[in-house]
């Protein structure tokens, strides 16, 4: 791919409502993220590392979610920083249906831990913890569709 449809590309994401841009052209693999400051960390990472079953093009839900940590819609006395999502998808709160879920409710955790992952258009996104504290409330259920900036965690500050 040539350095003045490169730069094209880069434009076009920037100037554009998209946050990232993924093209292939025979064996030439071209992925443009555009990240804003003070936001998640986002890191794709191959399909193959995380066993989702897919049926009819959709992602099958995972197991269902404990009662503690069922959804619920966050609210203004909501103390703690929240964390939103960085980009439209399906949420999962562990790595593979079987396996326990990255945090929990009442879990300390620290920054740049795992929290979940997003799925989006068949890339596994791992959204990271951009402040230490306490896992205060999780506010979407296993297997959900998300929307960009739809908050997921509430985390208490250490």
């Amino acid at each position: 791919m040539d350095l003045r449809k490169l730069k094209k590309l880069i434009d076009l994401v920037e100037e554009s409502g998209i946050a990232e841009l993924e093209i292939t052209e025979g064996e030439e693999k071209v992925r443009i993220a555009k990240v804003a400051p003070n936001s998640q960390t986002i890191l794709a990472t191959s399909p193959m590392a995380y066993h989702y079953p897919v049926q009819g093009g959709a992602a099958a839900p995972a197991q269902a979610v404990a009662p503690a940590a069922a959804a619920v819609a966050a609210t203004p006395e909501d103390e703690g920083h929240v964390v939103k999502s960085p980009m439209v998808g399906t949420f999962y709160r562990s790595p593979s249906p079987g396996a326990p879920a990255f945090v929990e409710i009442g879990q300390s955790i620290s920054e740049g831990q795992t929290l979940c992952i997003i799925e989006a258009m068949k890339l596994l996104n791992e959204i990271e913890s951009d402040v230490s504290g306490t896992v205060k409330r999780i506010l979407v259920e296993n297997g959900q569709p998300i929307e960009y900036g739809q908050p997921l965690f509430v985390i208490a500050a250490a």
